[in-house]
């Protein structure tokens, strides 16, 4: 069954830190973009990150740079998303999404329109 799964959400304090993972199943990573997300209610979804798996090419928003680090375990098929620093604004459920780039797709974007199979996501809370 080809699906993304995201894992490692939950509550936690400010300055806290979680580790999100994303885990395909029924197909490689090796040659797709993986961005993560996030849609506080309310709001629209906003794209944090991406990493370019053939590449290792990143981007981060600025909201959170130098907080977060998108990486990529090709062994476990599996991307993950460090959150340290963490904030109240930080609360909001994430995903995780694909989009192919083939062998000669360069880097990555967070765009919400390029990417088009997701995860179900995962809830994050930054709270005291």
């Amino acid at each position: 069954q080809v699906q993304l799964v995201e894992s490692g959400g939950g509550l936690v304090q400010p300055g806290g830190s979680l580790r999100l993972s994303c885990a395909a199943t029924g197909f490689s990573l090796d040659l797709y973009a993986i961005a993560w997300f996030r849609q506080a209610p309310g709001k629209e979804r906003e794209g944090i990150s991406c990493i370019n798996a053939r590449d290792r090419g990143t981007y981060y928003a600025d909201s959170v740079k130098g907080r977060f680090a998108v990486s990529v375990d090709k062994a476990k098929n599996t991307v993950y998303l460090q959150l340290n620093s963490l904030k109240p604004e930080d609360t909001a459920t994430y995903y995780c999404a694909v989009d192919w780039q083939g062998p000669l797709g360069s880097g990555c974007t967070a765009e919400v329109t390029d990417y088009t199979f997701w995860g179900q996501g995962t809830q994050v809370t930054v709270s005291s």
